[in-house]
């Protein structure tokens, strides 16, 4: 009995993860280039289930520190509300600064259209 009470509480601590896996795939990493200095970085498409495990960490890891920051705020005012929904938007949100800030997509032809197709980038 403690066992399925373990197993039903869990279940719904990771119900997001869970559900925005099957929604939105997994996170997948998509290398990108800088068009003016050459760098090679990654952004990345899918639910963010280090957004969900790490939080506001994640924006300050990935050097969008005044980000992070807000994010915190936004944490702490909606009681942690805005940790659930996030990792549903933050890679979008991370990868269309990136392609906005002279980054271009610098992978496989597959990958390229895969983040595409989830940023919502036309091929026109």
């Amino acid at each position: 009995m403690e066992i399925l009470i373990l197993l039903i509480i869990l279940v719904i601590i990771f119900s997001p993860l869970i559900i925005g896996s099957m929604v939105m795939g997994w996170q997948k990493k998509i290398k990108v280039k800088h068009n003016e200095s050459g760098i090679l970085k990654n952004c990345f498409v899918g639910y963010s289930w280090t957004y969900f495990f790490f939080g506001f960490f994640v924006p300050i890891f990935r050097g969008e520190i005044l980000i992070g920051v807000l994010h915190l705020i936004f944490s702490l005012v909606t009681f942690g509300l805005f940790q659930l929904i996030m990792p549903f938007l933050y890679n979008k949100q991370y990868s269309t600064r990136m392609l906005n800030e002279s980054w271009s997509l610098n992978d496989s032809e597959e990958n390229n259209t895969l983040a595409r197709q989830k940023i919502g980038i036309s091929i026109d």
